[in-house]
């Protein structure tokens, strides 16, 4: 049973979500157990009608898991209105953490009528597209940093906009081992990363993140998209401009920050 201080902190920060606002921080019940922040992640989106358009996953570098003491990531739902075309305009504030340069796939929508578990050799059968995307990350809440998984998670994931490059039809590609780099010409900003660094890989990413809906019984009409991760991790955003993120044999994606 929800109590109803749960229900007035969820209708507060689901109110911050939607009207893009900044809100006091959380009590820490909601964010330092992950297992809590998930129940109130789970809580606020269920309050929310707007269509989603995917799934994130989220905290999938190994030694940030290490670090916060987690065994595994989260994942969140990502909303349509927060998707956004190549090279689009996004503006941040002082609460948002950074940027990220992630590859993610589109799924086809029959995978919720799978019957048996989710493995390496029946999950590439449901995958139609995958593309670079760039996901900016941040709270809506007054407050800086990491102290705990929780904070990611009770916060929507900490997703504020992703932005999708051009797709390619998926053909078995080998995602693992690729370089990678975010950029912003205009202030000399450059940071590598690789693929690798995304909970072993992307692909296995992909597979956390399907098998977490499996658990959880989530049904889903229409095809969705899985963002699996930051590949160059939270990277600080110094100035405004053009984030240009190039994962290669892939593709690239740019976002306007302001």
């Amino acid at each position: 049973m929800i109590n109803k201080n749960s229900n007035k902190y969820a209708s507060r920060l689901v109110n911050a979500f939607l009207k893009n606002k900044i809100i006091s921080p959380l009590p820490k019940r909601y964010t330092k157990k992950i297992s809590e922040a998930e129940k109130f992640r789970k809580l606020c989106e269920s309050k929310i009608s707007k269509p989603i358009i995917g799934f994130k996953a989220a905290g999938t570098g190994i030694p940030v898991l290490k670090k916060l003491k987690e065994r595994e990531p989260f994942y969140a739902s990502v909303y349509k209105h927060n998707v956004l075309k190549n090279k689009k305009n996004i503006k941040i504030n002082k609460f948002t953490m950074g940027i990220e340069l992630e590859v993610c796939y589109l799924i086809k929508k029959k995978f919720f009528k799978l019957k048996k578990k989710v493995t390496k050799k029946n999950l590439n059968s449901f995958i139609t597209h995958l593309a670079p995307c760039i996901e900016v990350v941040g709270y809506r809440q007054k407050k800086k940093g990491i102290k705990s998984l929780g904070d990611l998670c009770s916060d929507f994931g900490a997703n504020v906009k992703f932005v999708i490059g051009p797709k390619k039809k998926f053909k078995n590609q080998n995602v693992k081992n690729l370089k990678t780099i975010i950029y912003n010409k205009k202030i000399n900003q450059f940071v590598s990363g690789n693929t690798n660094t995304v909970y072993i890989n992307p692909m296995n990413s992909l597979k956390f993140v399907l098998k977490k809906l499996q658990k959880d019984k989530v049904k889903f009409d229409k095809d969705f998209y899985v963002f699996t991760g930051s590949s160059v991790g939270v990277v600080p955003i110094l100035g405004k401009g053009v984030y240009k993120g190039v994962i290669n044999k892939l593709g690239s994606v740019s976002a306007k920050i302001s």
